[in-house]
């Protein structure tokens, strides 16, 4: 929807799965255990079965790994 009204991904404050995956070049299955491993780590919003990620929130959190 959000791309019907022309908002890019990188502008966008949550993403899908599906956009993170394609933003960040990280497969959605690591995506996802990622997400559930760290549901309190402040860059999941959960909408019923949906999952949003906290764009700026997960490159924060990225910056500190050295490896996923």
């Amino acid at each position: 929807m959000a791309e019907e009204i022309g908002i890019s991904v990188k502008d966008k404050f949550c993403l899908t799965i599906e956009e993170a995956s394609r933003y960040f070049g990280i497969g959605e299955k690591k995506l996802r255990k990622l997400v559930n491993s760290n549901l309190d780590a402040g860059f999941v919003i959960q909408n019923g079965v949906k999952i949003l990620i906290k764009r700026q929130r997960f490159e924060q959190f990225l910056d500190k790994l050295s490896s996923i």
